[in-house]
């Protein structure tokens, strides 16, 4: 069975229905962590990958870019 999602994204819109099943996860530059990331149809999905079944995130672009700009600025830092 093909792994996909439908989600609703943050602001409120409804995310198509995507195909995970095929996708190019990518951890961090170093390699290490339990975040992978996938570019899918022009949305950013990620998900555990120590849970790789379980479901994913999945951002517009424009949601992708605000949590990029806002973890960069420890907005969500817990130390």
């Amino acid at each position: 069975m093909a792994e996909s999602t439908t989600i609703t994204g943050l602001a409120g819109q409804e995310m198509p229905d995507l195909d995970l099943s095929g996708a190019d996860w990518r951890s961090g530059s170093q390699g290490v962590g339990d975040v992978q990331i996938a570019f899918v149809e022009g949305f950013i999905a990620m998900r555990n990958a120590r849970r790789p079944q379980a479901p994913s995130i999945v951002f517009t672009p424009a949601e992708w870019r605000a949590f990029v700009v806002n973890a960069r600025e420890g907005e969500f830092d817990l130390t």
